[in-house]
């Protein structure tokens, strides 16, 4: 009998957004981080990391950085969750937002912010984890990075050191 494919996770953190005037949870994507969004989108379709399920800050830019790389990838997802709670959340929140994914999906895409993406990332590399790639994602990510983790773990029961961090993808 044949095990599972492992389930796969990308931690996303949103483009480049503009600085100035508005509300922290309103800024916009400067013209950089649209196009570097429209660039994560392409790079998940040439990785094979088209994900099933979205789950999407509320924050102007993620939604942006989101529909920016859905426009580039190769396929849509099933459901894509906009979760106000992503905004201000903590690993231990992330982590309860993935346990509630259904244990059939195999891709699950996250587009949050900095320091939680890669304080996510870092929580979950455990065995088999990329040393190198794990030492740089504990200095955080820039923006427009995705942690891509494999994890043999059901969502349900996603734990700390559970997954195995493989690369960090960073715009060029």
């Amino acid at each position: 009998m044949n095990a599972p494919a492992p389930r796969r996770l990308v931690l996303l953190r949103h483009a480049k957004a503009e600085h100035g005037q508005l509300e922290d949870l309103m800024r916009p994507l400067a013209l950089a981080g649209r196009q570097q969004a429209g660039g994560v989108g392409a790079s998940l379709s040439r990785e094979g990391l088209v994900p099933e399920h979205v789950v999407c800050s509320g924050a102007v830019r993620t939604r942006q950085t989101w529909d920016l790389a859905r426009a580039a990838l190769t396929g849509a997802p099933e459901t894509v969750d906009v979760n106000d709670d992503l905004y201000l959340a903590g690993v231990r929140q992330v982590l309860e937002i993935l346990r509630g994914v259904r244990d059939d999906v195999s891709t699950v895409l996250v587009v949050g912010h900095e320091p939680v993406m890669s304080q996510t990332a870092a929580t979950l590399a455990g065995p088999g984890s990329d040393e190198a790639v794990l030492d740089r994602v504990r200095l955080g990510v820039p923006t427009a990075s995705y942690s891509v983790l494999e994890t043999d773990a059901a969502w349900s029961g996603l734990e700390p050191d559970a997954a195995r961090l493989l690369r960090l993808v960073t715009p060029a």
